[in-house]
């Protein structure tokens, strides 16, 4: 009988979980450090915390572990899989040099800058007093503020005038969460157009490009309110057809591989690019070093292959011997639900009823974030708590699917937005009309209740 592969997760948040439930399917005996409630139910939790290096690499040597795969960007930046590597063990994700087209907003311009991958024009400076004069003497218009270093996906300000500018110059100089990632402060021209994420995996030389979604940063409805590090996601968006997807593999994607390669600081592991597609074509807003968060829930569960097998490939870098990921037909979405006060301050510890019945619904999967056990069951542990994620034979019937697994769940204080998917279905619409094809069948409307009740 084959003996089953041990493999460590790295992180304890939704996209942990999905890893997890997705490498356990693959036949993987997995290990979560440090997990969560539901990655319990998947994987053996082990109690260290993601950015705990030295100890991840004994968990790593102790449980004869074959393969690290590192979920959230932090441990990354900070060096693991340079760690692990000098350690002798396998690591699937970027070294510390090549995760700063994360961790460094000026790094990945310049980056982009080397492989002329089309990007926005930028203006970087050092202090908030700088940035704040070049705003009052520049022109009066929508700009967008980005922290330079890591900032949980809330470092990104779309200013609609220089009054919102400066307001967000104000924020990552004062408060305390951006003290570090604001030590670089960009000013970007505001792209137009429609948002997509694309994520490849890649060994450095080959890349294996995967299907492209849509996530929600907002976190209200329309699109209004604070940036978060995500509400929601569905795949396949729509926007992009196979022509998009070439064009971004040969202009965007292939290019930033090749220029990191030129730049003596090789990128392995996940590549994920914000895009916007714009009136001129695509055009990068930001790449991220490692799988998103909720895109990773939404893309996996459409994944009929073996990841291990991807991940196992890219890690030993022949990435070009394996055959192409098989995905099932049809579509997924993903609706985070978060704790009263997401994206600031939050109570912890709150009960979490209806998991089980969530779950029940046929293609729904639950993935747990920022969860924990309690005493009488699984309790609330954060901002953003789960994504309630399904798939089904359309984009239509797998919104139904999600919002019909969140009204099952509830919390005191818990909400979601309830239009995730939404701009997908009126794409979808679009085209059956160019098509002359009968519309989309109508859908049952949700009904989680407004940010700040209870989740229905």
């Amino acid at each position: 009988m084959k003996k089953s592969r041990r493999v460590l997760v790295v992180g304890g948040g939704g996209r942990e979980h999905a890893l997890a439930w997705k490498l356990a399917r693959d036949g993987a005996e997995v290990l979560v450090a440090p997990g969560n409630a539901g990655t319990a139910a998947v994987a053996e939790n082990v109690a260290v915390a993601a950015d705990d290096i030295p100890a991840l690499i004994e968990v790593a040597r102790s449980r004869d572990v074959d393969l690290t795969v590192v979920g959230p960007e932090i441990p990354l930046v900070a060096g693991i899989v340079d760690a692990f590597t000098a350690a002798g063990l396998r690591i699937f994700g970027p070294t510390a040099k090549a995760a700063q087209l994360e961790g460094s907003k000026l790094f990945c311009k310049q980056i982009l800058h080397r492989g002329d991958v089309p990007t926005a024009m930028f203006r970087e400076f050092r202090s908030a007093a700088t940035a704040r004069r070049y705003l009052e003497e520049r022109e009066d218009m929508p700009v967008v503020v980005k922290a330079d270093g890591l900032a949980g996906g809330k470092g990104v300000f779309v200013c609609h005038d220089r009054a919102t500018a400066l307001d967000a110059v104000a924020t990552l100089a004062d408060d305390p969460q951006f003290s570090a990632a604001a030590q670089g402060i960009l000013v970007e021209e505001r792209l137009d157009g429609i948002e997509v994420s694309v994520m490849a995996i890649t060994d450095g030389r080959t890349i294996v490009t995967l299907p492209p979604l849509q996530d929600h940063k907002a976190a209200y409805d329309g699109d209004t309110g604070p940036n978060t590090g995500g509400m929601g996601a569905y795949c396949p968006a729509l926007f992009v057809d196979d022509a998009m997807l070439a064009e971004i593999e040969a202009r965007i994607l292939v290019p930033t591989v090749h220029a990191m390669r030129r730049a003596k600081v090789p990128f392995l592991g996940i590549l994920y690019g914000g895009l916007m597609l714009t009136s001129q074509g695509p055009k990068v807003l930001e790449f991220n070093a490692r799988f998103g968060d909720p895109e990773c829930q939404a893309l996996l569960v459409r994944l009929e292959s073996s990841l291990l097998d991807l991940l196992d490939a890219a890690t030993d870098r022949r990435l070009d011997t394996v055959e192409p990921p098989v995905w099932k037909d049809g579509a997924s979405v993903a609706v985070v639900m978060a704790s009263e006060g997401y994206p600031g301050a939050v109570a912890k510890g709150r009960p979490i009823r209806g998991l089980e019945a969530a779950a029940a619904h046929e293609g729904v999967e639950v993935f747990h974030a920022a969860t924990r056990a309690g005493e009488t069951g699984v309790v609330t542990d954060g901002g953003r708590v789960l994504a309630v994620t399904a798939i089904a034979e359309s984009l239509a019937k797998a919104k139904l699917r999600a919002y019909t697994g969140v009204r099952e769940i509830r919390w005191p204080g818990g909400w979601c937005r309830k239009d995730i998917a939404d701009k997908g279905l009126h794409r979808e619409r679009e085209l059956l009309a160019a098509e002359a094809v009968a519309p989309a069948e109508p859908v049952a409307p949700a009904e989680p209740v407004a940010p700040g009740g209870e989740a229905p």
